[in-house]
């Protein structure tokens, strides 16, 4: 995959915003305070629960279907961040190596248990995280964050991070596309002209920045980004908003996998 591929990839989660469905017509603050109440009743598990877990990929397997959002897409997005999970939870088999039960011989220590929990809480917090960008967009995520009370100067911050970050690349795409029409073959990829394209990119950034923030100082900007959208809760968002709560009470605090296991074994016993 070429540099101008990944970034248009990357572009490709803020276009998924913009549909027009169920979950991307709902209020940005319910939205995100229903995954901020999703992320900490996950979190809130035991490192040793594997079985609990799994009733809660319902939610985001719901979100990418009523807000058409594509599986693969979002399975590859997980897929590259992954290896920080597994780097995180790989050694818990040789720090916690208690026996807890014995399968066909096969013994499973505690530190299996807690690296497969690891595994499936990532999974959980961050496609859920990447589906509420894909509904609401990254900015609608910092407004509401705004509207929630949090602080001027570090919402702004995070929408010019986002923001920038596709102008850095935009740069970087020039810069690449011009090595590669002034290189033959193998020359121009060495380390010298990589660090070369850095330094450039660098001060191209800080000129870019000084033109920005002046360009902005003279446009009247005083430490907040205002929006033009104003957010209205609704029918739909309450309903929501109690969908999510029931949902999460009902699985944190009752064994429903227990039940339902005892429920299935019973019909075709």
């Amino acid at each position: 995959m070429t540099f101008d591929e990944k970034y248009y990839n990357i572009g490709f989660l803020d276009q998924l915003s913009y549909k027009n469905t169920f979950i991307h017509r709902l209020d940005p603050r319910v939205k995100l305070i229903a995954t901020l109440l999703f992320l900490f009743t996950v979190i809130s598990f035991s490192k040793y629960e594997i079985v609990a877990l799994l009733p809660f990929f319902l939610y985001p397997m719901l979100l990418m279907t009523i807000g058409e959002i594509p599986f693969t897409f979002i399975i590859k997005k997980v897929l590259i961040v992954s290896p920080f999970a597994v780097f995180i939870g790989i050694f818990n088999p040789l720090l916690d190596s208690g026996q807890v039960f014995i399968i066909n011989g096969l013994t499973i220590s505690a530190g299996w248990l807690s690296f497969f929990s690891i595994i499936l809480k990532f999974t959980l917090t961050v496609s859920t995280a990447l589906l509420l960008v894909a509904t609401t967009s990254f900015p609608g995520v910092c407004h509401s964050l705004r509207q929630l009370g949090l602080p001027s100067l570090f919402v702004s911050q995070l929408l010019f991070l986002y923001r920038y970050i596709f102008v850095l690349m935009e740069e970087t795409i020039r810069i690449v596309r011009a090595r590669n029409m002034r290189s033959y073959g193998q020359r121009g990829k060495g380390t010298k002209v990589f660090v070369r394209i850095v330094g450039i990119l660098f001060i191209r950034t800080i000129e870019r920045a000084e033109r920005v923030y002046f360009a902005m100082l003279s446009r009247g900007f005083q430490g907040d980004m205002p929006t033009l959208k104003h957010f209205h809760i609704k029918a739909g968002d309450i309903g929501f908003a109690v969908f999510v709560i029931v949902f999460l009470f009902i699985f944190r605090f009752y064994p429903a996998t227990e039940i339902l296991g005892q429920f299935v074994q019973g019909v075709f016993s």
